[in-house]
């Protein structure tokens, strides 16, 4: 990390996300509010989910956020015939050591995983990855190995295509803080993105992200959105909206205790990448759809109309009385 960072270091969640910003840029266009959700999950200690079309820069979303952060980045691409220790890592021989077993870590034992693709692996491999995502450990022969700090997991999905897919079960996609829909840039974007130096097919511009904050910088922000005040009315409105959702016609299956635990962390590092240190119900709003839409099952009579998780998340927010 430069000089430069290194004085900045500790003036606030709001700082931290324009430094980073600013960074990530350099290389991904129009991917503003997603990277806000990435970097909101990464100080609640959650994962992120993206959702999206292939080509629409997921993964060098992840990358170049990595970069800035001056974290370790690993990619896993996922596939029918991974196994768990392909991602958790395994015992293995010593060298010269006299046949003695040792640990030899896997891909996941990096502080931001993309886990490219993951409806594409059995639900055995799924769940490994999900345990290391709930515990931050992995444990091998008995032995737990605890994972990075931080440590976050991006899982992408191709929401077109279907076939030879595990889909998530909802008990493990409940467990993702936010699920983000990534979709095609603006006209403006995808002129400036042609414009970004490229070698060949691939984007030279990665190179110029320059690492401008470090782990130690993502452990303050986290104490900082721990230390974020949210009001009484502010708490009953965020419960009001989750048990909503169980109510409403349209869903078969509403969100869980846990999704409002989630929205709860999730509306406190809104209001710290918005600068203050309390929750608004503004913060609450901007964060129900990403935190809500992956935990909502819709009755099948409601998908055949075209009614989905979002639209039943904006009549939650329209029937619950926003608090003064």
């Amino acid at each position: 990390m430069n000089e430069t960072a290194a004085g900045d270091r500790r003036n606030g969640v709001a700082e931290l996300r324009s430094r980073v910003g600013a960074e990530v840029g350099k290389v991904v266009l129009g991917q503003g509010p997603a990277l806000d959700l990435m970097l909101a999950a990464l100080m609640v200690s959650g994962h992120v989910l993206l959702e999206g079309v292939p080509g629409v820069a997921k993964t060098l979303l992840a990358n170049a956020a990595a970069r800035a952060l001056d974290v370790e980045f690993r990619r896993l691409q996922f596939t029918p015939d991974m196994l768990p220790s392909d991602v958790t890592g395994t015992m293995t021989l010593r060298p010269g050591g006299a046949g003695e077993l040792a640990f030899r870590p896997g891909p996941v034992f990096a502080s931001v995983v993309l886990a490219d693709e993951i409806n594409r692996t059995p639900p055995k491999t799924q769940a490994a990855l999900l345990e290391a995502m709930q515990e931050r450990q992995v444990t091998i022969e008995g032995i737990p190995h605890p994972l990075p700090d931080p440590f976050l997991v991006v899982a992408t999905q191709n929401p077109i295509e279907y076939e030879g897919t595990y889909p998530l079960p909802e008990a493990q996609l409940d467990r993702f803080l936010v699920k983000v829909d990534i979709g095609y840039p603006s006209e403006d974007d995808e002129v400036r993105m042609l414009r970004l130096a490229h070698q060949g097919v691939t984007s030279a511009a990665l190179d110029d992200v320059a690492r401008v904050a470090g782990p130690e910088d993502v452990r303050a922000a986290r104490a900082e959105v721990g230390a974020t005040t949210v009001a009484d009315p502010v708490a009953a409105y965020i419960a009001g909206l989750v048990r909503v959702t169980r109510t409403l016609p349209s869903v078969a299956l509403g969100a869980s205790p846990r999704a409002s635990v989630h929205l709860l962390a999730a509306s406190k590092a809104a209001a710290r990448l918005a600068g203050r240190s309390f929750v608004t119900p503004d913060d609450v709003t901007s964060m129900a759809p990403p935190v809500l839409r992956h935990r909502l099952i819709m009755r099948p009579e409601a998908e055949l109309e075209g009614y989905g998780p979002d639209d039943a998340i904006a009549t939650a927010l329209a029937s619950v009385p926003v608090p003064r």
